[in-house]
């Protein structure tokens, strides 16, 4: 049952998406064979279902069951689109809520889902009120889950060099340079995580540059790993090109903090071990 467990959750981690807000949530269309519905139909229904319950409960349903539609091939020649939604954690949650609870896989998405629902994003005023090292901490965060998501829609698109496929999104944002030449700049050692050691700014621009990638590679639905890094390099541009336009500091001439966060995160680890002792 263990194993069941655990295999189980991983399959539902590994279809969480992030939004450019950070925002987590699931595509109806990856959701419905891992909760076992053999038909979309069916699958619908419950989506359906859920919904109603939402509406009962005096929530907006749009918030929660985005209509999405996607471009799919059925012929050589001919595209159509398909029906599917972006879900929330708590659309997701009455959804599995109001699904077979005898299945392994219902029970366990009703507690992963529970879990999802009772997590707090903060909100402008509570993030205007962190300092800047917290600031790093909490964009730190959802830059890992970004990229989490992004290497999943790079690996369907059939990158197998990801150092390549993250260098190609990196060269265009940072004039050129690559992560071995920030590192270099950034005197950091062999290896060292840029993202924990750059401001709170520099991780924003970092995080619209892979929601953006993500978004792409999967809307355009990229099927080769040349499309993929040029699509990956493509957001870099772009991305660099709106910070020219509104004027504001270019990522490459951003300053870097004095303190890594893997340094903030020992620090504050020894300074709650001298309290308990």
């Amino acid at each position: 049952m263990n194993e069941i467990k655990k295999y189980t959750e991983k399959m539902l981690e590994e279809i969480k998406h992030i939004d450019r807000n950070g925002n987590e949530y699931w595509e109806a269309r990856e959701l419905q064979p891992i909760l076992e519905y053999s038909q979309w139909r069916r699958f619908e229904n419950a989506i359906d279902k859920a919904k109603i319950v939402c509406k009962n409960s005096k929530v907006n349903v749009d918030d929660h069951f985005a209509n999405v539609g996607k471009m799919v091939q059925i012929g050589s020649k001919t595209r159509r689109e398909l029906t599917d939604y972006k879900l929330s954690g708590y659309a997701c949650y009455l959804i599995v809520q109001n699904a077979d609870s005898r299945k392994y896989c219902i029970a366990l998405g009703q507690t992963y889902f529970a879990i999802q629902t009772r997590k707090q994003e903060l909100n402008e005023k509570e993030y205007n009120e962190l300092t800047e090292d917290e600031k790093r901490f909490y964009q730190r965060n959802l830059t890992r889950k970004g990229n989490y998501s992004l290497n999943i829609a790079a690996k369907n698109a059939g990158v197998k060099n990801f150092d390549k496929f993250h260098n190609s999104g990196c060269k265009d944002l940072y004039n050129g340079e690559t992560a071995n030449d920030i590192a270099k700049r950034k005197n950091l050692r062999y290896r060292e995580d840029i993202l924990n050691n750059i401001g709170s700014d520099e991780l924003i621009a970092n995080l619209f540059r892979i929601y953006q990638a993500e978004q792409k590679l999967r809307n355009e639905n990229v099927k080769l790993e040349n499309e993929a890094n040029k699509t990956h390099y493509e957001v870099g541009k772009e991305i660099r090109n709106t910070i020219k336009k509104l004027g504001v500091t270019m990522p490459e001439n951003l300053p870097t903090p004095d303190k890594s966060l893997k340094e903030l995160e020992k620090e504050n680890k020894n300074q709650l071990l001298n309290k308990k002792m």
